[in-house]
């Protein structure tokens, strides 16, 4: 049996945010009811790489069950108000305030399902000056601050996949997991607001603290800003490696057995991790002379061999083809998909994901 097996989740979502939430819930074993408007949802058609699908729609929304209502009409509004009277969660991610003009407000609805749980998804809360304002991920990451972290020296950059939906995505989901371990302890349903500003704000925190501190981050590229040397390095030959020295100790095994001068683990310019950082182009030279001397497959060997992390600097194909890269195949209307396997893994219990829904026809009023 799995865990959320019986749970009914009523999902008025589009785009990503929302979906990625739910879709975790149905992972799980859990009813997802997902309302989409009579065109579908918009992440239909964001591609075609899935089968002749949308990536986004196949990946975040296997095992649902698609209801096409129009929710401008009677009909409509009483077949969702029936849907949310047998559910025990709601999650939405319309513009703040479009529920309640629906006819759905959700002080409303908790008062008359006590139990339910809501969690809506806004780019910036339900109030504050920036409310109503459309958000969507790369505009929450220019907002935020995460593009002028992102990136080389030269520019800004986005980065590469859509962070902030994710984020707000598995947030909303911890959101609710919580709310559900409370109701079955108190019997009391839970109203959640999680806002997609909110999450990035929290997430860059680290960044915010230097600078409040006095030393505002840069873009440094594949560079660690705090910790040195952490950051892209060139061996005689092959391609490039990711190398990350997080202590002091690590510092002084590396000087002694992979760059061959003990006396740099000591000198005062490279002994602790703040000198190496205010130091980081005599640094950087002193490890790169060291990688340019060996060929890439010498350079993985000692550096495995004295316990130093490293990574290759792969891209899509190489992930592809990853040894460790675990994949789940799904149905879908276009037929089967297989992608990455979602990270927890549980022991003694295998989870078969359901299917990729169809947009059904609007029923007729």
């Amino acid at each position: 049996m799995l865990p959320l097996e019986g749970l009914k989740v009523v999902a008025l979502e589009q785009a990503v945010a929302a979906p990625f939430a739910s879709s975790r819930l149905a992972d799980a074993g859990a009813h997802v009811v997902k309302i989409e408007r009579p065109e579908g949802d918009f992440a239909r058609g964001y591609d075609t790489a899935a089968a002749g699908q949308s990536s986004y729609f196949v990946w975040l929304n296997r095992g649902k069950h698609s209801k096409t209502l129009d929710l401008a009409t009677p009909p409509g509004k009483a077949e969702l108000a029936e849907l949310i009277a047998g559910a025990d969660v709601l999650i939405q991610n319309l513009k703040p305030g479009a529920l309640a003009r629906l006819g759905f407000d959700l002080t409303q609805l908790h008062r008359e399902h006590p139990r339910l749980i809501s969690c809506s998804i806004s780019g910036y809360g339900e109030d504050g000056p920036l409310a109503n304002r459309k958000a969507y991920d790369l505009l929450i990451q220019a907002e935020a601050g995460l593009c002028s972290l992102t990136g080389g020296p030269e520019a800004p950059s986005r980065v590469g996949i859509s962070i902030v939906d994710i984020a707000t995505g598995a947030t909303a989901h911890s959101a609710i997991l919580e709310a559900l371990i409370r109701r079955g302890i108190t019997g009391e349903g839970a109203c959640i607001s999680v806002s997609m500003f909110d999450v990035m704000a929290d997430w860059l925190a680290v960044p915010l603290l230097n600078h409040e501190g006095g030393t505002s981050p840069t873009r440094v590229g594949l560079k660690h800003p705090s910790i040195a040397p952490y950051g892209v390095f060139y061996p005689l030959s092959g391609p490039p490696i990711l190398l990350a020295v997080q202590s002091d100790r690590e510092w002084r095994v590396l000087a002694r057995d992979f760059i061959g001068d003990p006396e740099a683990a000591d000198d005062p310019r490279f002994a602790t991790n703040l000198a190496r950082v205010a130091n980081r182009a005599a640094t950087d030279a002193l490890v790169g002379a060291a990688f340019a001397r060996r060929d890439w497959q010498s350079c993985v060997a000692m550096l495995d061999g004295i316990d130093i992390a490293l990574a290759s600097v792969n891209d899509m194909a190489a992930l592809s083809q990853h040894p460790h890269l675990r994949r789940v195949t799904v149905d879908t209307p276009g037929g089967k998909v297989s992608f990455p396997a979602p990270a927890p893994r549980i022991l003694g219990q295998s989870r078969q994901l359901g299917a990729v829904p169809a947009l059904e026809p609007a029923t007729p009023h």
